[in-house]
């Protein structure tokens, strides 16, 4: 009977451990940035189509998210969540564009471990012309999901 009153300082301490273990928060393994996915197609043929060199850098903010880095597909763009629009320096194949997006942003959780990040709603997306043809709108919905949100026809 003396052994078993021993052991139950040591009991109660592993089963604490136990307790209090399952009891921190967990660590989060999710993707938390929302930016738009661009895919990248050849006009000429309409095929998905890397460009050889790709810069990308916000205007007004000093954000460089590419340098001449080659065969980015898709790319990954940042929207300022402070704002309701932003524009970007494109460098296609060594040929400027400048890209400008409208955009709504809410707030939304992702999960307990994760917590809340911003998503967006895209309105317009406007580009001048030098290399970029067309950009075409596939999903208005800017989230945290491996989905293309616009195509960049050059």
């Amino acid at each position: 009977m003396r052994s078993i009153i021993n052991r139950i300082p040591g009991v109660l301490f592993v089963c604490t451990l136990f307790l209090a273990a399952s009891c921190t928060p967990g660590s989060c393994f999710e993707e938390t940035t929302a930016d738009v996915k661009a895919s990248f197609y050849l006009s000429s043929t309409g095929k998905p189509t890397a460009p050889d060199s790709l810069t990308l850098y916000g205007i007004g903010k000093d954000t460089t998210r590419y340098n001449k880095a080659s065969r980015v597909q898709p790319a990954l763009i940042p929207l300022d969540a402070s704002a309701e629009s932003c524009s970007f320096v494109i460098r296609i194949n060594g040929v400027n564009d400048t890209i400008s997006f409208r955009y709504s942003t809410f707030v939304h959780l992702i999960s307990k471990e994760c917590g809340y990040t911003y998503y967006h709603n895209l309105d317009d997306v406007l580009s001048t012309k030098h290399i970029i043809d067309t950009i075409e709108i596939k999903l208005r919905t800017i989230t945290i999901l491996n989905e293309p949100n616009i195509f960049i026809y050059y």
